[in-house]
This record gives structure tokens, sequence and C-alpha cells, in this order.
């Protein structure tokens, strides 16, 4: 079958040419019986193939012939080659691509490798053009892969094509939902053979790799409908396949694999892998069928399969995969008895451990207790204890748990992360789910009893050593049932806090620092014990378990748990108390312990429980006698020993407070305080111990704080100032705990008008310690001050009491809180830097502290002046406790108060001006060490540095220029205050219903501010926006207008930290907004950014290209979804980008946005969209390409040389990167967008562009566009395609190589478009370009024109060859290598062989010789080569037709002087003497020829003679009518007598090498002695016996022994010595085909002579000697004329042979003699 080229014209009108256009069921019915042959299988018996019908069978085999398909029959068939040709035939345009799919598809499955690689063809192209939602071609597909029911039905595919099948149905979404298909696949797939029932223990899938691999392929089907099918089909499908997979999954072994040693095979494990996958996805989508039952068989299985199954590491990770799957199905609230049955299962997976056996003889391999735990805190609801317990088996770990594991059951114990983990459905459910059971807390009773209850593993009753006691879950599950139990009772009274990520640490601060939550608490735990007796039993056992915790564990979990029972001890009725108090003595452990917060803890709770009146007062006796045996040896401890005196010191102090504080008081109780005053001012006064000292100030604030002790009574009032200065020594060493203890012992103090009195001592005291530069030592300070000023009404007692019964008495206070206020007041005014941080700090405990009490009401105003003017502080911790004071302030005033402080605090929060806090001093620091610095290794910081540099350069206004820069420093320090410490909510508060709910002007402002480039700032300003825009979308979508132009405004202002947090906030809102809403903004926006994206700050630049890239990824997700305002938006940006502002802008950076941006535009537009800017855009994007070039490479290809590199090398590099270039990709999608409109628009552009570009990547870019209209786009481009190649003819002259190049292949391209004319003018171009122009790279350019046109257009060239070749053959010669090889490698893809010379003679000989007269000697000799090629090419006989031709060319040709190359039109010229019978014939031809010959023979180039003179002795020798012999002698002897003359030239091949070392020398050594070498070889050549008579045969012979004798005597040259033996050789074997019978004496004489020269010594190499053994051999033929010729001749070769070291030439010594001798 002959078919046209494919894409020739004669292709794509093959359809029509049969009739297929007009009627597409032929072209059906044609394509579907060459499916079926493809399909056809002749080896198949009782007519059955796969894929095919009964009736196709015999169809195809023409109905029972059994030599139809046998080749070697008579009219049979190969089936192969029949098959190959129908696949060709399909490739042809005769089909469509539907219609050739379904054969392609066969094609490509089949085992013969040149049949699938057509079919893979066939696919690769008609794929792209298929829709598999196409239902008939499903049906198909389906119907193929499965065979037909019935007898004469088909049967199912070969394994390969169903392989095939499978990975194409994939891309079908439809496919998915045939169910009864699909399920049939997988049924069939993994069917058991009878042989094996299942169950039976052995691996019964099919046999062999194929089948392996397509029960892989099956797997990854079946993984694929799993993922993608709709849920009511899967709900079909699901629980057949999950059996029939799981089927398969156990016949392997289950959960061992049952296979060979060796294991599984890759294909194997595969499967096994996406079965467990398939599993779990397929469940998941029918969770009631296969997982809701109360036995979870199925999830069974799978935890089973996880724990047990060793096939690998990646089948577990699909056994994870699939528990993934089913995870989801379990989300949702379940059944009572289901989430029961789920416990169990998960419960008995966390105790698994690794290597014991469970179940049925299956021995644990693998940890599930990171699985077992994700379900659990997904599954199961929060409120199930069980499911707790889970999460705290995880975190008490086994001996290698995993991290993840502990960390897993960390998160489970979190309600936030919990909700995290089972995230809230959105929609209006939202609020139905969130108080939903799932989510709700334990109750605290169900906790404890799960836990601590008598069926737990840590139940009360049991002893110390029950399991896991020491567990690293023991203080996590006793703090977790305390958060349960907090978080329960302030519930009760609607207190408790959100849950969040901080849910617990809020409890923690809300118990110990809020008065109302504790006394809720106290209350929930006193009905609990009175009104719930189950409650009191857990409460009990929970106190008894904290108490364990502290007494048993060690390090940080025994603090927690002793923390536990302090504050549920401190908050719990005395009753509830009284059931833990007779363990007291447990805790001595504890109050010895090595850990510090240990020993603390549990001396309180001594103190607590050795109180109360249920504790064994036998048992506290003891443990104080032993306290005291401590204390008494405090001078002399060291080592632990210090350690059990601390904790004996505190427990005794905790101890007689408590008694005191519960009123138990007697006259022991008064000595043992004594005592252990005095034991603490002796260890005041002689103990270095820090803490001894530090034991000995808590016990004594314990004592004062409890009303023990007092320093206006004994027995402390006589040491009284004595403790203070102690105190206050370590208070100025900033000793927390003694500033504690001096606010303490000031409660204790009477108010009294003399400046003596203690409580003024200890306050002066508490000021004085200002000095200190530590936050934490000024917040102590002013708590004590609070202590000081108001007693117990202070709430910074709120958790140091912890008896309930009563509060100690203390002396009333009129005077010292008002007095403090204002001594605070008026220490905020000083400019000390240190005594302003304190006085701020101390204000704000006070504030806290006291802020309930008549006077600091009445001063609540002066207080928001001071905190006020401190927002504009420097210190950032001023700011912090400013803002947190306002918020106090605004807390606790009424409704005037706060509404004047809103209005303050938006006045300077929206205004520019701002004023320093405080007085300006000399002192005063304005700035940060180190920001203006002088550049003496010192700066500017105080107001007295400004007026000393204003003064030293003799400018006064200075002053006021710093000034005004530390005041704009002050504007942006108090903005970054306004969310410290909650002043947010004063903004929140007002908005509902004070000032900014009728100022809503703040929003605006507050917006932008959210993005200013100050951290402080911004985290402020989102902190406000959070607590006041409860709704964000609705206050944005009400303001936006006012927003935007509040911006758009700023973002060109004189502070650049407007602009860049305006940059910031336009990206942020625009993103959030529809188009609609900012559409008549969007022009300014992109102005406006444009502009500060030339800012002169580069963090603006950044802010602003930030801008940019959002405003752009806001457009580009529009043209993807194709959105309606997309256009709009794109006709406003594209000009934009492409105007003086854009892509023209002077600012690198913004052209680099912009062009960035363009290019995003264009990948994400539609062609719709885009369209109208294509033509525009491309002519722009072509000439854009150089800017994306350095501006150095051109540099640096001027001074290539200077850097080791060509110019060419660079050019390459620039040709690559734009051929990659981001650029050109936009270039070629705006191509592909092309119509006939827009193409007839884009002509003028591109010409343009083309014509117009500068650059190197510009002018290749516009190249490259041609190349792709030609080829991608050839249909709408072909109109235009003549005048861009008249374009292109011109940009190939370019001086640059790369261009001229890229120019040339466009060329090519061209032409595959444009009309025959026009074509033909490219041709005619080349010829003027190779044989018209005087610029060598004219030639060059010629040869690339022809090469690409070859190339690219291939069919085209084919049929212009005569017009193409002559031009190509001529020029293949030419003198230039690079234009001679390009010219080769046209000629060599684009001629089949020699005959197509012969073809085209007459057109390149005519062409030769128009140019042998050429002035240019190039062209002269590119045109003689041409015809010596020519002659060359015509075989060993030349017509008389051709010769006729050729001969007036090749004799001009072979005229003039000698030249480089001449040497082969030489031999061309004697290859047409000896082929040509025409020379034979005419005399006139022949002498002309013979003169020809004697002239070049004579030439005396070096280079040239020795070709001419081998040249001249073929001639000569083919010339056997004429005796050319005087002529030869005449030329050869004078040469052989002129070297042999220089005898310094025959020593050059010596043995021992040559005698000079000068390069020169040799070579005209050299070059003399292949003259010598040619002479005599053309001397010999000349002897023609034909034509003499003996006695002119005997003279010729002579006179040419006796040159040869001469030689052979002085040269030892090689190449000499081989001529002269091949020569002899040869001329021996003419003669011998003589007629020569008898030989004259003389004759005898000569031919002894020539023996002589054979053997003339032994120290030739074996080649020479060979050599000479073959002209011998030749010589013995003639010897058996001559009985003294024979003699001599073995005479000589006897000596040879003696001498010869060669075995091989003796044998062919010993041939040569019996050839003599033989008769």
């Amino acid at each position: 079958m002959n078919l046209p080229p494919r894409g020739s014209q004669e292709d794509m009108g093959l359809r029509q040419k049969l009739g297929f256009h007009t009627n597409a069921k032929d072209a059906n019915f044609v394509s579907s019986w060459i499916a079926k042959l493809i399909l056809y299988s002749a080896s198949q018996a009782a007519n059955r193939c796969p894929g095919l019908s009964v009736e196709d069978c015999r169809f195809l085999q023409l109905y029972d012939n059994a030599n139809t398909w046998v080749a070697h029959a008579e009219g049979g068939m190969s089936l192969i080659e029949t098959k190959i040709v129908a696949a060709k035939f399909l490739t042809s345009g005769a089909f469509t691509d539907r219609e050739r799919f379904l054969p392609a598809l066969f094609a490509s499955a089949d085992s013969n490798s040149r049949l699938s690689e057509t079919g893979d063809d066939i696919l690769k192209h008609a794929t792209p053009a298929i829709s598999f939602e196409d239902s008939p071609l499903l049906d198909q597909i389906f119907e193929i892969y499965l065979g037909t029911r019935g007898m004469d039905g088909s049967l199912p595919a070969k394994a390969p094509l169903q392989m095939k099948i499978l990975t194409l149905l994939c891309r079908s979404q439809r496919a998915s939902s045939y169910t009864s298909q699909n399920t049939r696949i997988v049924e069939e797939g993994l069917a058991l053979s009878d042989e094996h029932p299942h169950g039976a223990g052995t691996n019964t899938t099919k046999l062999g790799l194929e089948s392996s691999k397509l029960r892989s392929r099956i797997f990854a089907y079946l993984n694929w409908i799993a993922r993608t099918s709709e849920t009511k089909d899967l709900e079909l499908m699901s629980p057949l396949l999950v059996s029939k997979v799981r089927a398969y999954i156990e016949n392997q072994g289950w959960p061992r694999y049952n296979g060979e040693e060796s294991g599984p095979s890759d294909n194997e494990l595969r499967s096994r892998s996406l079965g467990y996958e398939s599993i779990g996805i397929l469940a998941k989508a029918s969770p009631g069928k296969l997982l809701y039952d109360t036995n979870l068989d199925l999830l069974r299985w799978l935890f089973s399969s996880l724990s047990s199954d060793s096939t690998g590491k990646d089948v577990s990770m699909s056994i994870e995969q699939a528990l993934a799957s089913v995870l989801s199905a379990f989300g949702n609230k379940l059944e009572s008895e289901l989430e029961q049955s789920l416990t169990s299962l998960l419960l008995h997976h966390m105790n698994l451990t690794v290597g014991e056996i469970e179940g049925s003889n299956f021995q644990v391999v693998r940890s599930t207790r990171f699985t077992a735990v994700k379900f659990a805190n997904r599954c199961l609801s929060y409120g199930n204890p069980k499911a707790r317990w889970v999460d705290l088996l995880a975190i008490g770990g086994t001996a290698n748990e995993r991290n993840e594991v502990v960390e897993e059951g960390r998160k489970g114990l979190d309600p936030y992360w919990y909700r995290m983990l089972n995230p809230v459905k959105s929609g209006p459910e939202q609020a139905v789910a969130l108080s939903d059971a799932k989510y709700e807390l334990p109750t605290f009773v169900s906790m404890t009893r799960q836990i601590f209850g008598s069926d737990s593993i840590w139940a009360v009753s049991k002893s110390r050593d029950s399991p896991l006691l020491a567990s690293n879950a023991y203080g996590p599950a006793v703090n977790f049932v305390r958060s349960i139990l907090l978080h329960q009772a302030l519930e009760s009274n609607a207190e408790a806090p959100s849950i969040d990520a901080d849910w617990e640490r809020k409890l923690e601060v809300l118990v110990s620092n809020n008065e109302q939550a504790r006394v809720t608490v106290t209350d929930f735990l006193r009905r609990s014990i009175f009104d719930y007796p189950e409650s009191q039993a857990c409460l009990r056992d929970f106190l008894l378990a904290s108490l364990r915790g502290m007494v048993y564990l060690n390090g940080d979990a025994a603090t927690q748990c002793g923390k536990c029972l302090l504050q549920l001890c401190s908050l719990s009725p005395d009753s509830l108390v009284g059931d833990v108090a007779p363990e007291v003595a447990a805790l001595q452990e504890a109050i010895f312990s090595s850990h510090k917060p240990l020993r603390e803890t549990a001396s309180r709770c001594f103190g607590i429980l050795a109180s109360h009146n249920t504790s064994p007062t036998d048992m506290v006796s003891i443990c104080v006698k032993l306290f005291d045996q401590k204390c008494a040896l405090w001078t002399k401890s060291v080592g632990t020993t210090v350690l059990q005196v601390h904790g004996a010191i505190l427990s005794k102090a905790y101890l007689l407070s408590r008694i005191s504080l519960r009123q138990r008081t007697d006259a022991k109780h008064e000595e043992a305080v004594s005592g252990l005053s005095a034991l603490v001012i002796d260890i005041f006064q002689n103990s270095k111990d820090k803490m001894l000292t530090e034991a000995g100030i808590v016990a004594f604030s314990e004592l004062v704080l409890s009303g023990t002790l007092r320093l206006e009574a004994s027995p402390l009032s006589q040491q009284a100032s004595n403790v203070i200065q102690i105190l206050q020594g370590f208070a100025k060493d900033g000793n927390e705990k003694a500033i504690n203890a001096l606010g303490i012992a000031a409660m204790q103090c009477t108010e009294r008008q003399s400046e003596k009195s203690i409580l003024d001592q200890i306050i002066n005291i508490l000021y004085d310690l200002h000095n200190i530069r530590e936050p934490a030592v000024q917040f102590a300070v002013g708590e004590a001050l609070s202590r000081a000023s108001a007693g117990f009404n202070s709430k910074s007692l709120i958790g140091s009491l912890d008896i309930g019964e009563s509060t100690p008495q203390t002396p009333n206070r009129n005077t010292t809180l008002p007095s403090v206020l204002d001594e605070v007041f008026e220490k905020g005014k000083t400019t000390k830097p240190a005594l302003r941080q304190a006085s701020v700090i101390w204000l704000l405990c006070l504030v806290q502290f006291c802020g309930h009490l008549q006077e600091v009401q009445t001063k609540l105003r002066n207080c928001q002046s001071f905190f006020k003017d401190f927002l504009a502080d420097r210190d950032s911790l001023n700011q912090e406790s400013a803002s947190r004071g306002l918020s106090l302030v605004y807390e606790k005033g009424d409704r005037a108060i706060k509404d004047d402080l809103v209005k303050d605090l938006v006045s300077s929060f929206t205004g520019t001006g701002a004023s320093l806090a405080g007085t300006v001093s000399a002192e005063t620091e304005l700035f940060e060490p180190g920001a203006l610095p002088t550049g003496e290794s010192s700066s500017i910081t105080t107001y007295k540095d400004i007026m000393s540099l204003a003064s030293e350069v003799g400018n006064p206004s200075l002053v006021y220029r710093f000034m005004s820069l530390a005041a704009n420093n002050a504007i942006w320090s108090s903005r970054a205050a306004f969310g410290r410490f909650g002043l947010s909510n004063v903004f929140s508060d007002s908005s509902i219903d004070g000032y900014l709910a009728q100022h809503p002007k703040l929003y605006p402002a507050l917006f932008r501010y959210r993005f200013d480039p100050n951290t402080n700032v911004r985290n402020s300003m989102n902190e406000i926006w959070i607590a006041l825009v409860k709704e964000p979308a609705v206050i944005i979508d009400l303001h936006f207008d006012s927003i935007m132009s509040d911006l758009l405004k700023n973002i060109v202002g004189k502070e650049w930290r407007s602009r860049q947090a305006c940059c910031a906030a336009i990206s942020d809102l625009v993103q959030g907004q529809p188009q609609e809403k900012y559409e008549k903004y969007i022009s300014d926006i992109w102005t406006m950014t444009f502009k500060v994206c030339d800012d002169i700050k580069e963090s603006v630049r950044s802010a602003a290209t930030a801008l940019a890239r959002v405003l752009v990824g806001v457009l580009t997700r529009r043209l993807e979804s194709s959105s309606r305002g997309a256009g709009t938006m794109l006709r406003t940006v594209l000009p934009f980008l492409l105007s003086p502002s854009g892509l023209e802008n002077p600012a690198q950076d913004v052209q680099a946005f912009s062009l960035s941006a363009l290019l995003q535009i264009i990948k994400k537009s539609t062609g719709t969209v885009l369209r109208p800017f294509i033509p525009d855009l491309i002519g722009r994007l072509i000439l854009l390409l150089s800017s994306l070039e350095p501006q150095g490479i051109e540099y640096v290809r001027l001074r290539a040389e200077q850097y080791g590199v060509t110019g060419q090398q660079i050019d390459d590099a620039r040709l690559s990167s734009v051929r990659g270039s981001p650029m050109l990709e936009a270039i070629e999608r705006c191509l592909d967008f092309l119509d006939e409109q827009t193409m007839s628009e884009l002509q003028n552009p591109l010409k343009n562009a083309i014509t117009t570009a500068l650059g190197l990547p510009s002018r290749v870019g516009g190249g490259r566009v041609l190349v792709s209209l030609s080829t991608r786009h050839n249909v709408i481009f072909k109109p235009y395609a003549d005048r861009f190649l008249r374009l292109a003819r011109k940009q190939v002259l370019d001086r640059n190589d790369t261009i001229s190049a890229s120019y040339a292949a466009a060329c090519g391209y061209l032409a595959r478009l444009t009309s025959e004319e026009e074509t033909l003018n490219l041709i005619q171009h080349c010829y003027q370009l190779y044989f018209d122009s005087d610029e060598e790279r004219h030639r060059i350019v010629s040869s690339d024109i022809l090469f690409a046109f070859s190339k690219h257009a291939t069919d085209r060239f084919n049929s212009l060859n005569a017009e193409t070749l002559p031009l190509i053959f001529v020029a293949k010669h030419d003198t230039n290598e690079r234009v001679r090889d390009l010219f080769q490698k046209t000629w060599d893809e684009n001629v089949g062989g020699s005959r197509t010379v012969l073809l085209y003679m007459q057109e390149i000989i005519k062409l030769s010789r128009e140019h042998l007269m050429s002035a240019r000697w190039s062209l002269k000799h590119t045109a003689a080569l041409s015809i010596a090629d020519a002659v060359e090419s015509l075989g060993t006989e030349i017509s008389d037709t051709a010769a006729e031709i050729i001969w007036p060319a090749i004799e001009k040709a072979v005229d003039g002087k000698s030249w480089e190359g001449k040497e082969k039109v030489l031999k061309a010229f004697v290859k047409f003497a000896k082929s040509s019978n025409s020379v034979v014939r005419d005399r006139e031809i022949q002498n002309r020829m013979q003169k020809i010959m004697l002239r070049e023979s004579n030439r005396n180039n070096a280079s040239y003679r020795p070709h001419a003179l081998k040249c001249f002795g073929e001639y000569v020798e083919s010339q056997a009518s004429t005796d050319l012999f005087p002529q030869a002698v005449g030329i050869t002897a004078p040469i052989i007598e002129d070297i042999l003359a220089s005898p310094e030239s025959m020593d050059i091949d010596s043995k021992t090498g040559g005698q000079s070392s000068k390069t020169s020398f040799i070579d005209r050594c050299r070059s003399e002695e292949e003259i010598l070498a040619a002479a005599l070889g053309t001397l010999l050549r000349a002897i023609n016996p034909k034509c003499h008579s003996v006695e002119d045969l005997n003279g010729n012979l002579s006179r040419a022994l006796d040159l040869i004798t001469k030689t052979l005597a002085q040269s030892k040259s090689r190449m000499v010595l081989n001529t002269i033996y091949e020569a002899e050789d040869a001329l021996f074997e003419k003669i011998n085909l003589t007629d020569i019978t008898d030989h004259s004496e003389s004759l005898v004489q000569v031919l002894m002579g020539y023996i002589k020269t054979l053997f003339p010594r032994n120290d030739q190499v074996e080649q020479t000697r060979l050599k000479a053994a073959q002209a011998a051999a030749s010589m013995a033929l003639l010897a058996r004329r001559s009985r003294l010729v024979e003699d001599a001749l073995i005479g000589e070769i006897n000596k040879a042979k003696a001498e010869e070291r060669s075995v091989s030439i003796q044998q062919s010594l010993d041939k040569i003699i019996d050839k003599a001798v033989e008769k």
C-alpha cells in the first residue's frame, strides 16, 4: 500500500478521496474491522480469540480457510505484516482520531514491537482528542475488556490490553459509574481457582509475571474507583468488593504471608498494599453496611492486620492509610453500643505489646497504640472517660514509646486540641454542633471513677506499688481531673473560661487571682459534699490520689500533684479537708525532698492538714519534734541537711500560722512561735546560706500575715528596726520574698503622724527600691505598697489565704493609700528613667489591687492622666504598663470617665501631633543610645546632647528639628502601646454604647495601623481591631469607601511608615472583596502602587512590590475562573502595564515587576479575554526580550577573548537563554489564542518588532515567533507566509551569525506555507548569495537557508530538487569548511545515492562550467572540484551522452596552474579517460588528453607533483595501444637523477632514523621521497610489452633498470622500495601476458638484473620484504622460459631465505622456488 507522506496535501485529502468525509459510517466500519484484525490471532483454536466473537474470527479466517494466514501457502498472507500495513493505513488522513483510537489501543498492546510502536505513536496523537466521558466509547471499552456472554460471545481481552484499558479508564469520571462492570473487573481479576478453596492458606492467585502485573493494575483501578466514584455508586459496590479484596488478601496468607521463602514479589506487595487501601476507602463510602456493626468485624480485622501483618513497611503504611480512611467514617456521634465496642477494641490494642501472641495465635509485630489513640481522639466523644484513659495510657507510654504517641495523647486530654482534631462543621448548624454531646467535657465524678476508682489500677485503696504509679501519666492525670473539676465548678455559675489554647492557664489564673471565682468553686464543693454523697466520695478519692502522687512520685510530677492538693485544700470545706488530714504524716518524705518546689508545696500542705482538728495529734507531734531537731542543727547543716532544715522551717511556719488562723492557739503554740521567731532572727543575722535565709523570710511572712507576729508587739517590738534593716538589705539585692515580707510587715503596723513610724519607714524603704531595673522586682514593690496601704483589702492577698474560717485583723487605714497615690503621681513627673518606670508599675499595681476602694475611685481621673502620659514613653515596658493601667481605669470608672478616656485616646490615636510625656530636662532621654550616632563612639540621647550639638554647629534650629523628631518618635511609641495589657477592651466596650458608637472615624486609621511596620504598633492595633470589630466583614463593607480613600491618600504621604502600612492594608483589603467593590479604584490603586514601587525607602518598595503581586494575583485568579469582571479589569491593567508607568518606567524594580505581572496575566488569561490585546502584546514582548538580558552581556561579548571564550559561545548561551525564557513562553501562549482577525491585526506589529529590534534576544525571538506561526498556527498564518518570508530573507543577512541562523531556520519553516513562486525566489536568493556576493559569510547564509529548507520543509524541498540539488552539490565542495560541511550534510540527508548525480548531471555540469571562469578563485576551485566529484560518481563506465557533457567541463577544470586540491580534478580526469569509450574512438580528444597529462606531470609544485606523476602513470598504463615510455622517461629520469644527486634526502626512512631535527627539512625530504616513488612507479608502468619488439622492450627495461639500480644504491626509503616492488610485480605480470617465448641474451641479462633488485639486503621491514617476495613470485613465471634466469632467481631466493628471519616469508620463498621449477 502506497500512502502519501503524513501531513502532506495528498494525505489530508485522502479522506475525501475515499469518500469517508460524506459517509462516516464507512470509515467507522473500516476502522472497526482493522481493530478486529489487530485483535485476531491465528494460533487460537476453535475460532475463539480474546476480544472477538466467533463470527468475527470465522470472517477473518475466511470461514475456515486454513491457509488464509499462512504466508508461504498459495494465496496466504502474513498476519503480522497485514496488521502492520493496516496500522500504517490508520495513520493516514483517511481517519479521524476517534476512528483510529480503538485500533491504535489494540495495536499498542500487541506483543509484536513493530505493531505496538506504531500503535503507541497513533495513540499518543489521538488520545488528546478523545473524550473519555463518551458513553458509547466506554461501552465498547468495557465490552472488549470483559467480553460478551454466550457460546458465540467474545472472550475477555488479553492481559496486556486489559492493563492498557485500565490505565485509560482512570481518566474517565463516568467510568466509575459502571458499577456492574467494575465489580466484574475486580471479581474476575481476583478470582481464586477451584483447586484451592478459600481459606486453605495457599496462594491461589494467577501465576506469572503478566498476571501479577494485571492484578496490580486492577488494584490501582479499584483504588481510583474508590476515590472518585459517587457515594451512591460506592454504596452499591462496596460490600461485594470489600469481601473479594479481603478474601484475596487472606488467601495470600493473613496476617502472615504464606508465599515462598523468598517472600512476595514487588507486584504482589503492591497488590496487597493497594488492596488494604481500597478496603479503607470503600468502607468509608459505605460505613453503614461495613463498619457500623456491633462486633466491628472489619475494623478489628484492619487493626489485627496492622499489628500482625509482617509483609513489609509499605504494606503497613497502606494499612495505616486504610485505617485513616475508616477513621473519618467514625467521626460522627456514635450510638452507645457501637461506642462501647469501639472503646473496648481501642483499650485492647493500647495494652498489646510487640512480641506477644494475640487472638488466634497471631504474633504482634507492630504497635497499634498510635492508631488506637487517634481513633479515641477522633471517634469517641470527649466526655467518654475511657477515651481519656486511652490518652493517659499513651502519655504513660512504654519503654520504647514513640514521641508521636505521647503527643497524640496530650492532644486528646486538651479540650481545645480535641476540637481542633474534630472541627465543627460550618454552616447554620454550627451553633448546634458546638453544644453537641461529643464536645462536652467529662464530669468530675466519671473521670475520678475511671482513673482513681476501685476498678482502676491507680485506685487509692491499692498499695503504692500498684502498676503504673510511677508512670509519666500519673501527674497529667491528676492535673486533668483537677481542671475538669474547676471547669465544672465555674460553669455552674457561668464563669468558666472559653475553651481555647490557653484554657488550662486561664483556669489556673482565674482560680488563683479572682475572688469571685474562688467563692464559686468553694460553694460548688460545699454543695457537692452535702447534696451529692457520690461526689463527696470522689472528691475524697481525688484528694487522696493527689496526696499519693505528691508522696510517691518524684520531681515535677510530684510537685504537680502537690499543687493540685494544695489548691483544692485551700478551696474545699473544712470537712472535706478533714478526710485527708489523717494522712498528714505521709508528707514528711516530701518535706525533706531535694526538689525545692516540692518541699515548698509539701510544707504548705502540711500546715493546712496538720492544723486541722482531725489530724492525729501524736503523729503531728512526732513530725514537729523531728522538725525541731532539724532546725536546731541549722548552724552545722551542709548539703542535703540544709534542704531538710529548709523544709522543717517552712513546715513549722505554715503549721503555726494555720493554727493561729484556725484559732487553736495555746501556751505551747505561743512558745513555739517565740522559738521560731528567735530562730528566724538568728538566721537573718548569722546565716550566709541563701536557702536558709529564704526559708526565714517566708516563715517571717507567714507568721506576720496570720497575725501571729507583729513588729509593734512582743516578741519583735524590741528588734523591729533590726528586722526591717535586715529585710531592707535583702530587698536591695532584688529579693522579691523580702519585699513581700516588708509589705506584709507593714500591714500589721498602725498609722501614726510621726515620720518615724514603722509604717512610713517601710513605705520609704519600698520607694527607695526604684533603682532596681528589674520589672519583676518593681511589681513586687507595687504589691507590697498595695498591702501596706490597704491591708487585707488589697486583692493581692487573695491566693495567700488558704484557711477559710477567718481573716486576721489588721490596723485601720485612713490616710496611707491617698498619700501613697499622691507620692506615686509626683514621682511619675521626674525625668529619671528608673523612677518613672517604677512609678508607673506601682500605680498599675495600686489600681489593680486597690481600685475597688473609695480612695482610688476618687483619683481615677488623675490615674488616667498619669497613664496616658506614659503611652508616648520610649520604653516599651512603660507603654505596656500604662496601657494596662488605662484598661483598669476604664473598668473601674463610671460612664463619664469611660467616654472621656476613649475620646482622649482616639484623638491621640488619629492625630498627627504628640507631646513628650513629662517635663523635658537636660537629662531627659529622647532617643535610644546609638539611634543618632555622632561618629565618635557616642550618640545623641538626651536633651542636653541636642543643646550641645546645636551650640557647636552654631545652628539653634537644630533643637527644634530634633525635638520634632523626638515628638514623632513619641507618636509611634504611644500607638504601639494601644493594644498592650487589654487596652483594646476599652475600645471594644466603647464601641457598643460609648463614644465610638457615635464616632466611627477610627476605623480607617485603625485598619491602616494594623499593618504598621512597627511590630509593637501592629500587634497593638490587631488586638484593638479584634476586640473592637466583632464582625470584620460587616464593618469593612460598611466603611469600605472611607477606608480605601484613606489608604490611597496616605500611600503617598510623607511618613514612610504610613506608605508602607497602606501598601499592606490595600493588599489585604482587595483580596477579600468582590471586584465590583473596588473596581472604581483599580486605576488609582495601580498608579499609586507603581509610584511607591520607586520609593526612596527599601522596605516601602518591598511592600509596594508585594501589593502589586497581590493585585496581579487577584487579577489572575479572576482570569482563571473566567470571572465576569476579568475582562474589564484586564482592559484597565494591561494598558497600564504597557504604559510609561509600567514597562517603560525608568525604575528597574517597576520594570521587572511589570514584566512579571504581564507574564502571569498572559499565563492565566483565556483567549476570549486576552485576544484583543494580542497584536500589541506580541510586538512589545518581542522587543522586551532583550530587557531580560543583563546589560553587561554585550560588553563581555565584545571582549570575549579576554575571558577565554569566543563570541559565538556567548551568543549560543544567549540563544539558549531565550529559548527557555518565560517571556517566549508567554508569546507562545498569546499565539495559541490567535484567530483570523487577530492574525490580520498582528501583521504590522510583528513586522515592526522584527525590523526595529536591536538586541540579540529580540532578534532571535522574532525568528522563533515566525517558526511557531509556521508550525503550530499554519492554517491562519498561511496567507501571510509570503510576506514574512521576504522579511526573513532580509533579516537572514544580519552580521551576527546567531541571528542569521535563527532567521535561516525561520525561512525553512516558512517555506512550508509559501507559494511556489515565493519558494523559488528563496532558492534564487540562495543562488545569488552563494555565487554573486563577495562576502564569504553570505555563502554560509546560503547553506543555512538551504539546510533549514531541506530539514523543515522536506516535501517542498523534494518537489524542487532540480532547483536545489545542483547548487547543493556544487557548494558541498566549497573551500570554506563550515560551508562545505553544511552543504554536505544537506546533500547526505536528502540524496539516496550516487545515481542522483547522474539524474541532475546536466544541471550540475552547467552550473559548474558557468563559474569555472569566475574571477574569484574560491568559486573556480569549487566548480572544478564539483566536476571532478561528478565524474567520480558516475561509476566505471561513462556513457557517450554523459561524456559529451563532461568533456568540455573536465578539460576546462584541469586547465590552469596547480592549486591545493587540484589533484582531485586530475584524478577525475584520468578516470574519465579510462571510463569513457568516446575517448578511445576520438583521436583528437586522445591527443588533447595526452598533452594535458604531459603538461600536468611537468608541474614543479612540490605538493602537487607526486599526484600528477601517479596520475600520469595511471593514464599511461590505461593506454594499452600507445607507447608513451619515451615521454615517461623524459619526465621521470631527470626527476630521479636530480633527487639522487641529493643523498641526504635518501636517509629519511633509514633504520636509525633521520639525522636532522628541523621540521622543514624533514618535510622537504619527505616530499622528495614521495616524488621519487611516484616517478619510479610511473616509469615502470610506462613500459608496455604489447607495443614493443623484444629489442625495444629490452632497451626500455634496461633504461628503467639503470635508474632503479641507482635508486636502490642510495635510497633506504620504505616508500620508494615498496613502490618499486609493486611496480615490478605489475610489470612482470604484463610481460607474462605477452607472447614472448624466447629470451635473447640481453633480455636474460636484464631480467637477471631485475632479480638482483628484488633482494638487495635483509635490513628492510617485513612488509617491504613481503612485497619483494610477491614481485619475485611474478618473476618466477618468466624464469621458466630461461634456465639462466631460473638459476639466478633460485640462487637469489636461497640467499635471501638464509638471511630471512620471518617464517611466513620463508614459506613464501619456498613456494616461489617451486613455482619457478614447475614445468
